[in-house]
């Protein structure tokens, strides 16, 4: 027998698309047992990964959205917060500008006071040096006076009960005349 042939009449035995019942029998009965085998111990451990991704997952988001919600009342708690502190600040700070011109009107007042007081002193103080001068001059002029009427009558003038009387008359005359030209000017 050839080859071939031989190949031939054990083809038509053997068809390779068509197993023999033993093996399919020993392939099935060993797909099952590993089937069961990995449907016991690697199927549970998938599914308890697979749950605990899943739980990490939904709870990631539940807790982000949690997270979100407390932002989001942080944050109009701190809006809040500013908007009261703005307004604190605006009410200092006009609190500030009244307390401000308040003290600038006090100071002026005081200022006036001042300046009211030194102006009154001064004219004291001017009519103090006035009647002094006044004083002064009444006597330079009274001696002055009698010396040149003591020339002029020829007569002592030293007695001061006299000279005085002739000094008042004469500076009375002197005021007359003045008064009267100052009401003419005017």
């Amino acid at each position: 027998m050839s080859p071939v042939v031989f190949l031939a009449e054990e083809g038509e035995k053997m068809n390779p698309l068509l197993p023999a019942w033993p093996e399919v029998i020993i392939g099935l009965l060993c797909f099952f047992i590993v089937f069961g085998l990995l449907g016991k111990k690697l199927l549970p451990s998938i599914e308890k990964v697979l749950a605990d991704r899943r739980d990490a997952i939904e709870g990631g988001m539940e807790r982000a959205e949690v997270a979100q919600r407390e932002a989001q009342a942080l944050l109009e708690q701190y809006r809040a917060e500013l908007a009261e502190a703005r307004h604190e600040a605006a009410r200092i700070t006009e609190q500030a500008r009244e307390q401000g011109a308040a003290l600038v009107a006090e100071m002026r007042e005081e200022g006036q006071r001042q300046r009211e007081a030194i102006v009154a002193a001064g004219h004291a103080q001017i009519e103090a040096d006035k009647k002094q001068a006044t004083t002064a001059l009444r006597h330079d002029v009274g001696s002055l006076a009698s010396q040149l009427a003591s020339r002029i009558v020829g007569e002592s003038l030293e007695d001061s009960a006299r000279q005085s009387g002739v000094i008042d008359r004469f500076l009375e005359d002197l005021e007359a005349k003045a008064a009267a030209s100052t009401a003419a000017a005017k």
